[in-house]
């Protein structure tokens, strides 16, 4: 009887830990046995099991555990075309968790992740689509900067004026301030789309934002050429204005400096000729009161600079008029 006891135990205990099963947290559990999700008692709802320790039928019933946590699908960028017949590269993330957990499961074939996000992804896709399609690439790139959103969308912002520069280098179109812009629209009506048609996937939508918008690679680097041009033509604008306004500033200097150069020279004759005049006058003066004596001393001054010299010869006529202190001895005395 003990021998047959000890299998007894061991199989009794294999069934109680198989018939036990952990959720873990931030994870749901449901059930399936004989291919069909469990429900709860009297209701098409799948029974949901909350982290913790449960019990199921051993060998029927099957676990399998989905996260409940909310999940960030981030894919690679997709190009769409706008209502001018335009690619734009768009980039953009989801915000999604799991609402209907059994619609989940049954809708993702077992509760695939992949899977779930591929078919997240195409709805997203085609909701996006139809609202680029229908509006223009100056709206598309500008949005409304006020709010909680200005702050949140910062990065976003610098980028969207970025690219709106860039059309606006080829397209001449007006600035961005002028543009009704209808980015942030753009992503509450695709997350309202999204939302109501990820129903029948069992999943909710959180969030849909744009991260990036960007032009084809292919026609980058002529737009950056066109805005370089741009740029060098109001560079040289630029210079040309200021050569000119250099050469406007020098020809009033030179003018300037020869005005006043000129009224100095003015003033300096003025003055000068008014100096030898004065002289003149006072020349005059002296020599009106004794003429004699003047020219007796003029002539001393004469005979002072003539004979300062050892060296100096004087050939003249002893008779001249230079000599007419010296021969007349009674004008000396005089």
């Amino acid at each position: 009887m003990r021998k047959l006891m000890i299998p007894v135990v061991v199989i009794f205990i294999a069934l109680l830990l198989m018939s036990m099963f952990v959720v873990k947290e931030g994870e749901r559990g449901i059930v399936v046995r004989f291919g069909r999700i469990l429900k709860d008692n009297n209701t098409e709802v799948a029974r949901i099991y909350e982290p913790g320790l449960h019990f199921k039928v051993p060998v029927f019933d099957r676990v399998h555990d989905l996260d409940a946590r909310i999940q960030t699908m981030d894919d690679q960028a997709d190009r769409f075309l706008t209502a001018e017949k335009k690619d734009v590269i768009i980039d953009t993330y989801v915000k999604w968790r799991i609402k209907d957990f059994g619609k989940y499961y049954l809708a993702t074939g077992g509760g695939n992740t992949s899977t779930a996000e591929t078919l997240l992804k195409r709805k997203v896709v085609d909701s996006l689509r139809a609202e680029i399609g229908a509006k223009e690439i100056k709206q598309i790139v500008s949005g409304k900067d006020s709010g909680a959103n200005a702050a949140k969308d910062k990065s976003d912002v610098a980028q969207t004026k970025a690219a709106q520069a860039a059309l606006d280098v080829i397209e001449g179109v007006v600035p961005v301030k002028e543009v009704e812009g209808q980015r942030d629209q753009i992503m509450e009506d695709v997350l309202n789309e999204t939302r109501d048609s990820a129903k029948d996937l069992g999943i909710e939508v959180v969030d849909f934002r744009i991260k990036k918008i960007n032009l084809p690679d292919e026609i980058s680097e002529s737009i950056y050429r066109r805005m370089r041009a741009e740029r060098e033509s109001v560079a040289r604008s630029y210079r040309s204005q200021g050569r000119q306004r250099a050469e406007e500033l020098r020809a009033r200097s030179e003018l300037e400096v020869a005005t006043i150069l000129s009224e100095a020279k003015r003033k300096a004759q003025v003055i000068r000729g008014d100096a030898d005049a004065k002289a003149a006058e006072i020349y005059s003066k002296a020599y009106s009161q004794n003429p004699e004596f003047y020219s007796f001393w003029r002539s001393l001054k004469a005979y002072e600079k003539s004979f300062n010299s050892k060296n100096d010869v004087l050939v003249v006529d002893p008779n001249n008029e230079f000599f007419k202190y010296m021969n007349h001895s009674e004008l000396k005395a005089n």
